[in-house]
């Protein structure tokens, strides 16, 4: 390969790899132990810079070197959950949405000629920002457009194929006129950010200010509107932080890898990614996700045994450079909720910010995001998405509160899993059903077809929330 770049394992690693990188980043050549033990080299080809390209990637080194398969490569497992999901949109409106209804946010607006449905949901880098569809009984969609049509993104974020990250719009009335807050990335250091645009009307056309709300690697803007108070929800987003500090302190101390994952195949995908450290820091914030997939899934697949071990080992460390690196991953991997009251211009925050809620289930693993809370009888009813969306493992949780702000109390365990004809279900919303009850919107991806920016088809379930119970009911 002409101008490659050369990256061996770290000295101390438990198994010695050493991968050569185009300059392009497009072929690996691998060298290192194959499952006999021989030392033997193989080039692999990265056919796209996209999740799939990569996933494909890391499942041919695994076939050779017997590193972790990605679960998207496995053989499926047919889940054996059930649930009375509904379909609403199974295919893009038009071809200018690119990859379906990722993180809907739902919204019922009522008028003089009936009552509308209003749907807004991710484009990711997709040209045009945020599908703006509507519907009077939510089964029959039009396009209206797009909240940010190509050539009109806010001055402060950033735009382009594998560069841009538009993600989790939410709409709401206040005073009269129509906001949608939502995530970018800034041009700046592309750090994900909030904003906040504003129009007339639910279609358009939206104005947004020059700089963002909120700054400082934050995501999944919701926001709750009660008694002409309203306050703004968020996601830390510490799980796209922690992958990048795990991978730098294995690179740095590859003495950890052993200590970390207990399995033979974990300790070789540890030592192999590792190795790409100096060449992966370099990539874009997406790439680098592509990139570490397989180390994410041997930390999630037994998430709570690998916090105590990071914590033990911190606690026994020594070395001071090596304690405060292991102390910044176990920081990072928790994902924290914040709630803070919105100026009544809605383009500003005041007061104190508040900590909501964090990922303290086993299923839950590494995240917790995309809130909506729905009032209801004097209880506050909190719904989530956890663990990891690209994958099946993907589900919905929920808590009730006797205040907006909490304490909140979780359900024991996931309200909504993938199921034989769903997988991934997550990021919810809530809103008056046709019956006149509450129903609950969600993205998910048909079986076997997860991962960023595939499919994501618009679902329901019919809800029922009475005290602290939270449950799914039959649609009427």
């Amino acid at each position: 390969m002409a101008h490659e770049a050369r990256f061996p394992s770290p000295a101390d690693a438990p198994f010695a790899f050493d991968v050569t990188v185009a300059e392009d980043g497009r072929t690996m050549a691998v060298t290192g132990p194959d499952a006999s033990g021989a030392v033997v080299t193989e080039s692999f080809a990265v056919r796209e810079r996209t999740h799939n390209g990569y996933l494909d990637f890391h499942a041919a080194v695994s076939a050779r070197f017997r590193t972790r398969m990605p679960r998207n490569r496995r053989p499926a497992e047919i889940p054996s959950f059930t649930a009375p999901y509904q379909p609403l949109l199974t295919e893009n409106l038009s071809p200018r949405v690119l990859h379906g209804y990722g993180d809907p946010a739902v919204i019922r607006v009522a008028g003089e000629d009936g009552p509308w449905y209003w749907l807004v949901a991710t484009s990711n880098d997709a040209p045009d920002s945020f599908p703006v569809a509507r519907s009077r009984d939510l089964r029959d969609w039009e396009l209206t457009g797009f909240v940010f049509p190509a050539g009109h993104k806010p001055a402060w974020a950033s735009d382009g194929a594998g560069m841009s990250d538009y993600w989790a719009p939410e709409m709401h009335e206040v005073g009269g006129e129509y906001r949608v807050y939502f995530a970018a990335r800034e041009k700046d250091g592309l750090d994900l950010a909030i904003g906040v645009a504003t129009a007339p009307t639910p279609h358009g056309p939206f104005t947004t200010p020059d700089q963002p709300l909120l700054r400082g690697g934050v995501i999944d803007a919701h926001v709750l509107v009660e008694d002409g108070d309203a306050w703004l929800f968020w996601k830390e987003d510490t799980n796209g932080v922690w992958p990048r500090l795990l991978h730098k302190l294995l690179f740095e101390h590859g003495r950890l890898i052993a200590e970390l994952f207990p399995a033979d195949e974990d300790q070789r995908t540890a030592s192999l990614i590792a190795a790409l450290w100096p060449w992966v820091r370099t990539r874009e914030p997406m790439e680098n996700f592509f990139v570490h997939q397989p180390l994410v899934e041997a930390v999630t697949g037994r998430f709570s045994e690998v916090r105590a071990r990071l914590a033990e080992l911190h606690a026994r460390e020594t070395e001071n450079d090596v304690r405060d690196a292991i102390d910044a991953v176990l920081h990072a991997m928790r994902t924290p909720i914040w709630a803070q009251r919105l100026t009544a211009d809605g383009l500003g925050l005041e007061g104190e910010r508040t900590l909501v809620l964090e990922n303290d289930q086993e299923w839950e693993a590494h995240l917790i995001e995309g809130v909506w809370v729905a009032s209801c009888g004097g209880k506050y009813y909190l719904f989530y998405a956890g663990n990891d969306f690209s994958t099946s493992r993907y589900g919905i949780g929920a808590a009730v509160a006797d205040a907006p702000l909490g304490p909140y109390r979780k359900l024991p365990g996931p309200l909504l899993r993938s199921t034989a004809e769903w997988w991934g279900p997550g990021h919810p919303s809530v809103a008056q059903g046709p019956d006149g009850g509450p129903w609950l919107f969600l993205h998910a991806f048909f079986p076997g077809r997860t991962g960023y920016n595939e499919f994501r088809a618009l679902l329901t379930v019919p809800l029922v929330m009475n005290g602290d119970h939270v449950g799914i009911r039959a649609a009427e």
